[in-house]
């Protein structure tokens, strides 16, 4: 019985880690075809050195996702697009300074990045589960005991 729901825990922290990280990915591979448009939005946004900060968002969004999904450095992976989608969220969806209808749409794409963040925050917390190259590496190096064999019997 624990081992079924050890292997339902960690089949439900893999799809929460894919349902995370395609987001992320998906707007990066967006920001990769519309990359003068991306740009030219950013300076618009007046943000510095745009030239610098795509490139690296680009890497921060599709680096990022994919370690998410595959649950590589997965804990430090879910912290920077944590941080990433807070800074993010404060610099493009700031609905306290803007007026009509864009305080609704902003309201509303503010808090649903709050709650990524939290969801982000909980994979840093409880980490990938056993469905993932952490795990994989620390079974392989002998370090990973399955959660069920430290449960009394």
């Amino acid at each position: 019985m624990d081992r079924t729901v050890d292997t339902g825990r960690d089949a439900a922290a893999l799809v929460g880690r894919a349902l995370l990280a395609v987001m992320f990915i998906l707007a990066g591979y967006g920001k990769i075809k519309g990359y003068d448009d991306t740009a030219g939005y950013m300076a618009s946004a007046g943000l510095p050195i745009v030239g610098v900060l795509l490139p690296l968002t680009i890497l921060v969004e599709v680096g990022g996702g994919i370690a998410l999904i595959v649950g590589w450095n997965a804990r430090w992976a879910a912290l920077l697009l944590a941080a990433f989608t807070a800074l993010a969220t404060l610099l493009f969806h700031n609905f306290w300074a803007m007026s009509g209808e864009a305080v609704m749409t902003n309201t509303l794409f503010f808090y649903k990045n709050v709650a990524i963040i939290g969801g982000l925050l909980t994979v840093f917390a409880f980490g990938p589960g056993r469905f993932s190259v952490d795990q994989r590496v620390k079974r392989m190096s002998g370090s990973a005991i399955p959660a069920y064999a430290n449960r009394a019997r």
